[in-house]
């Protein structure tokens, strides 16, 4: 069974409610009446009712009236989630009454709703931007416990299958925080092995990628990574985890003999670490492009529920796979 079929079939077996807060978008809806369909989660459209299903009618939608519509100008609960921000939010000085305004915002009630626990997990960004997307999930939702970076994970499945677990890898972080420092670093590594076991289904094995193997350059960048590495196994020593490694020495076992032989990782890792976004972003769009390689997100991670941000550019295919996999992040945190 390919990955993405054993994400829906993980998500049908243990069914999460993901909000969708852009409920008025074409390919959001598109995507979310065939989640209907086959039944892989609980959906929950923010927006007006009479437009969401005028928009359904239009498109042939015969499964929306399955999900559950809310319309952020008014239903029961828009009190409670305005008390439940403005008492999180108070230290700020956000008041009732402001917090009354904030709440008519899809993105924050959304997040309010899977603060409450009513809802497991969210899906956006076809229509807003990843930094709009983010600020009510921090605001609300706020990072899970010992994790102060959010980051975003690649899932790379390759032609390759000789390297990674059959050709799987994921790659962090390619979408969040530029230069991370020594620990941000260390969390975004831990962070990605988690993100390797909730929806890559695979073991994590992590690799601190870097220019260099051992030390076998000198530089303040290698000694942030191999302080990062260092800090990682720290937070948790239950993990397959070494740095710093060339990317060559982490993947190919006859290179990893040469330079790191004994290595619990090199030669066999299938989560790659890079020291700092650009070479994650350029890493991945290159694997993607010249390797011919199918990816998958980003997938924030680091967040206390699963909250994930879409490209605008999206497909409906690429929103149906997202919510497997949002629902399969909201299986795994529960289970921690």
């Amino acid at each position: 069974m390919a990955l993405i079929e054993q994400l829906v079939a993980r998500a049908k077996a243990n069914k999460q409610r993901i909000v969708l807060p852009e409920g008025t978008e074409e390919r959001t809806l598109k995507a979310a009446d065939r989640i209907l369909a086959d039944e892989v989660a609980d959906l929950i459209l923010i927006g007006d009712p009479a437009e969401i299903m005028a928009l359904a009618q239009k498109n042939g939608l015969s499964h929306i009236e399955k999900a559950t519509l809310i319309n952020p100008l008014s239903h029961p609960k828009k009190e409670e989630y305005a008390q439940l921000l403005a008492q999180l939010r108070s230290k700020k000085g956000v008041t009732i009454d402001t917090a009354r305004s904030i709440v008519e915002n899809p993105l924050y009630l959304g997040c309010l709703i899977i603060k409450a626990g009513d809802a497991d997990g969210q899906l956006a960004g076809a229509r807003n931007t990843t930094g709009d997307v983010l600020r009510p999930a921090l605001q609300i939702i706020k990072t899970a416990p010992g994790i102060s970076v959010v980051s975003g994970a690649m899932l790379l499945l390759t032609q390759a299958h000789e390297y990674g677990t059959n050709g799987v890898i994921v790659m962090g972080d390619v979408a969040v925080t530029p230069v991370p420092d020594a620990e941000q670093l260390a969390q975004i590594a831990v962070c990605s092995a988690d993100t390797a076991r909730a929806v890559a289904c695979i073991e994590p094995k992590v690799a601190m990628l870097s220019f260099s193997t051992y030390g076998s350059a000198k530089h303040e960048d290698v000694d942030k990574v191999r302080t990062a590495f260092e800090r990682a196994k720290e937070l948790r020593p239950d993990l397959d985890i070494d740095g710093e490694l060339q990317a060559d020495a982490a993947l190919v076992p006859s290179v990893a003999h040469l330079k790191a032989a004994g290595s619990p990782v090199a030669g066999q890792a299938n989560v790659l670490v890079v020291p700092r976004l650009e070479v994650g972003n350029i890493g991945y769009k290159l694997v993607e492009r010249l390797g011919r390689a199918e990816a998958i997100g980003p997938i924030l991670q680091g967040i206390a529920r699963p909250v994930n941000d879409l490209s605008r550019g999206c497909s409906v295919e690429d929103i149906y796979k997202m919510v497997a996999i949002t629902a399969n992040q909201a299986i795994a945190a529960k289970q921690n």
